[in-house]
């Protein structure tokens, strides 16, 4: 899975000029699931995410997560994150998930927070044309490829 965070002052998610998400403080995430993809990497990257310290504490250092502020998170899924662009001008969507494992995996992904954190998790909607306003705070922006990021083991075993 890849994931673009952002630390948002606010985020909300318009279809068709009607806003059907919002959020205040806490994090945007554009969220890929890949072909290669297991609930592993769900786990992992919704783990990590939730845990990532990117906001200030009393002192102005990134030492504070989302959990740590009562933020808030909005996941938007975003397949083109997997784009190939390595050959020619056209990017090829080819290690994407197709639709009905990108669905299953991105709900499982917001499913998880919800029950694990007890966190208000706001989303887009699946597979739809959105318009998305993002106040970056930083601006911080940071990927993560769950690929990139776990060991060896399979999470489940850590």
């Amino acid at each position: 899975m890849i994931a673009v965070i952002q630390r948002v002052s606010k985020s909300t998610i318009n279809i068709d000029n009607i806003t059907i998400s919002e959020i205040n403080k806490g994090l945007n995430v554009l969220l890929c699931v890949t072909a290669d993809d297991t609930k592993d990497d769900v786990y992992y990257l919704a783990d990590k995410i939730v845990k990532l310290r990117i906001f200030s504490d009393m002192n102005d250092k990134m030492n504070l997560s989302v959990l740590d502020i009562n933020g808030q998170i909005i996941v938007i899924s975003q397949f083109t994150l997997a784009a190939d662009t390595k050959k020619g001008n056209r990017p090829s969507f080819i290690n994407a998930a197709d639709s009905e494992k990108g669905e299953e995996y991105y709900n499982l992904f917001v499913d998880y927070i919800r029950s694990t954190y007890k966190m208000d998790i706001k989303t887009g909607k699946f597979a739809a044309k959105m318009s998305v306003e993002i106040v970056n705070e930083g601006p911080v922006t940071i990927i993560i490829n769950s690929k990139e990021n776990r060991k060896k083991n399979s999470y489940a075993d850590n």
